[in-house]
């Protein structure tokens, strides 16, 4: 494997004009903003939430088979004023969801699709938590132990943020936003550590 980056402004700022030069990613992105932003920005119609998260789901892949009851949940739990409040316990809240499987019903933790969904409605107070932000958190927190979480704990939305906080501060990133980390992580994961399939 080779040696992965060590964290800082001009790697960041080199893996963001990575990001703005891919054309699906960024027509993507512009999409979702339009939806989220400015044609469906509240949480209170069925039709609209339904909306949002199938697109959600096709374009990141994120495999709910049931979008809505994931829908139904998200509109459940009344999330406009802790959006809008920035609150990180309605990430775990949304994230958890029960399903109809076959005959029966079962709860599943959406986690990181909680994550995109709250993110694509505030991008600046909620990262994305994915497999590849997760692996560089961890590897670097291994490597130089700007922090002390352990890994399962990074499914808990403030302990994330709090974990990427520390990371800004660690490697003196302060004037990056969370997204900009947040999208440095998951890029050189995707590079570092590539899914087999």
């Amino acid at each position: 494997m080779k040696k992965i980056v060590n964290p800082s402004a001009r790697q960041i700022n080199k893996y963001l004009r990575k990001r703005d030069a891919l054309n699906n990613y960024t027509l993507q992105e512009k999409s979702l903003n339009k939806l989220f932003l400015k044609l469906c920005p509240e949480n209170r119609k069925i039709e609209d939430v339904l909306l949002e998260v199938s697109t959600l789901n096709d374009f990141y892949s994120t495999n709910i088979y049931d979008t809505y009851s994931v829908a139904e949940n998200i509109i459940k739990n009344n999330i406009d004023k802790p959006l809008t409040a920035g609150n990180l316990d309605i990430v775990n809240k949304i994230a958890k969801v029960s399903v109809k499987r076959k005959t029966k019903r079962k709860t599943i933790n959406f986690y990181s699709f909680a994550t995109k969904y709250c993110s694509h409605h505030r991008p600046k107070f909620y990262p994305i938590y994915d497999s590849y932000v997760d692996k560089m958190l961890w590897y670097y927190r291994q490597r130089d132990q700007f922090s002390d979480f352990n890994r399962e704990s990074l499914k808990e939305y403030p302990i994330f943020i709090e974990a990427i906080n520390q990371f800004k501060k660690f490697y003196r990133l302060n004037k990056f936003k969370l997204r900009d980390i947040d999208n440095f992580l998951w890029m050189t994961g995707k590079e570092y550590f590539p899914n087999k399939y």
